[in-house]
């Protein structure tokens, strides 16, 4: 065999570009194998202070700025895949329904060779209130809040990009994150502190993803995308908010949570929590499991928390 011009290892490995290289992006990361060296995931970070834990991950750290265009630069060309799970901005915004860190970031993407494939991960909340019906990707969008508005936004300016340049996009739309594993990633501290939940005729259906589920349907994503598609990616959990907290505070063995009407959680709770008890919905997961083919590991919450006893 004729090495002459063969190129470095370390170039010739998939590239993965992970933007927003938190809990999730760390355990797609793993799934990649970036610690076996299979596949080189290069992670865009804000904070110095993390340089040296996502290179003892087998991560390459990339200095750099989403609401800092000029800091982007390095990006252009590098990832053959990218995983955007970054969130938009929730201050100091020219236009509130806008995320201009994903317009920035594609504009950096554009400058060079585009990548192969491109996943954002988007939110549920984009459906905004269904009255508890069921949802598939093909029901239009009514965002609620303004952060949900950012997010159809930011949906829309990826696969505009992609449809433009010719680069399959996949928007994932994810429920709540959880795992036992991740900070906060139970409602372990909230049943501690005794806030109340809905009474049941007032209840809203929650959707719910194990992280380490979500971050395998990333890497699938990734690795076998359909053009312009959108995904939700939830477990097979059909839960009320309040039954859910039953389950975990029995899991638990912590009390179960105070039931009160809709007109006294408004009196008692932070805006934040009242947001997510006013849109229920009930997520089909068909599309993930028939065309990312993905098997979960944790189907429903009750084993997902179980699993960590």
């Amino acid at each position: 065999m004729n090495l002459i011009g063969a190129r470095p290892a370390r170039f010739r490995r998939l590239r993965v570009l992970v933007v927003g290289c938190g809990d999730v992006g760390q355990r797609a990361a793993r799934e990649l194998g970036a610690a076996q060296g299979r596949v080189r995931v290069l992670a865009l970070t804000s904070s110095p202070e993390r340089v040296a834990a996502l290179r003892g991950q087998g991560i390459t750290p990339l200095l750099g700025n989403l609401d800092q265009p000029d800091s982007l630069r390095r990006l252009a060309g590098l990832g053959q895949r990218v995983l955007h799970l970054a969130p938009p901005p929730s201050q100091d915004l020219a236009d509130w329904r806008q995320d201009p860190r994903t317009r920035g970031l594609l504009q950096v993407l554009a400058r060079r060779a585009p990548p192969w494939a491109l996943v954002y991960g988007s939110t549920s909340g984009v459906y905004g209130d269904c009255g508890g019906a069921w949802v598939a990707e093909t029901r239009a969008p009514t965002p609620q809040t303004p952060r949900a508005m950012r997010r159809v936004d930011a949906e829309a300016s990826v696969r505009a990009w992609g449809r433009a340049l010719g680069v399959p996009v996949n928007v994932l739309r994810i429920p709540g994150i959880y795992a036992p594993d991740r900070d906060g990633g139970t409602p372990h501290a909230r049943l501690q502190r005794g806030t109340p939940v809905l009474r049941p005729e007032d209840d809203v259906f929650t959707n719910h993803i194990h992280a380490d589920d979500l971050a395998r349907a990333c890497v699938r994503a990734l690795m076998a995308p359909k053009p312009q598609r959108v995904v939700n990616v939830s477990d097979d959990t059909e839960l009320k908010m309040g039954d859910y907290f039953d389950l975990a505070a029995d899991l638990y063995g912590l009390p179960r949570p105070p039931r009160v009407s809709r007109e006294s959680a408004q009196q008692q709770l932070p805006l934040s929590l009242l947001s997510f008890m006013g849109e229920s919905r009930r997520l089909s997961n068909q599309r993930m499991k028939r065309e990312l083919r993905l098997v979960l590991r944790y189907p429903t919450v009750a084993q997902g928390l179980a699993a960590s006893r």
